[in-house]
């Protein structure tokens, strides 16, 4: 069955770069040393860890929207545990969404793909990924909380 999608390729990417900017603030709120080193308890990783694997997830789903091809995920270990160089490849990534996501033709984010989370409609998967980032992101503000740094406004998003 075909379904029809509610948000247009550009107004996704816009919604999607917003939550891509305020996790960035985020990143950039960490105080020097903490961002790949700090952890409120020993189960919990540091926020640097998730934001890499935000970026990953990110990297995956873009690709494969604009490819087409879902094939398995490669999950690449800590490229870097410098900010710096996690800003700028989360910047580029940025441009990727802002140059490719709107040209994706809206009748694929109906298609239903077999990942290996589950099968899911194309659009599930990457409101999946943004959910992910939110919830990641949510524990780096209350890491920022617990390190006395006052977190960015969720909602200025631009």
């Amino acid at each position: 069955m075909p379904h029809s999608l509610l948000i247009p390729p550009d107004i996704l990417a816009l919604h999607w770069l917003g939550h891509r900017h305020v996790t960035r603030r985020v990143i950039e709120a960490f105080p020097q040393g903490q961002l790949f080193t700090f952890r409120p308890t020993d189960t919990l990783r540091p926020f640097g860890e998730m934001a890499w694997e935000l970026h990953g997830q990110t990297a995956y789903t873009l690709r494969s929207l604009l490819d087409g091809d879902w094939g398995q995920p490669t999950w690449n270990p800590l490229p870097s545990t410098d900010k710096t160089t996690l800003l700028a490849a989360w910047d580029e990534q940025v441009r990727r969404i802002q140059t490719g996501l709107p040209g994706v033709p809206p009748d694929a984010f109906g298609q239903m793909l077999r990942l290996p989370w589950g099968e899911m409609l194309t659009f599930t998967a990457v409101i999946g990924a943004i959910d992910n980032e939110i919830h990641h992101r949510g524990q780096g503000m209350v890491y920022l909380r617990e390190l006395g740094v006052e977190p960015p406004a969720f909602w200025e998003r631009a």
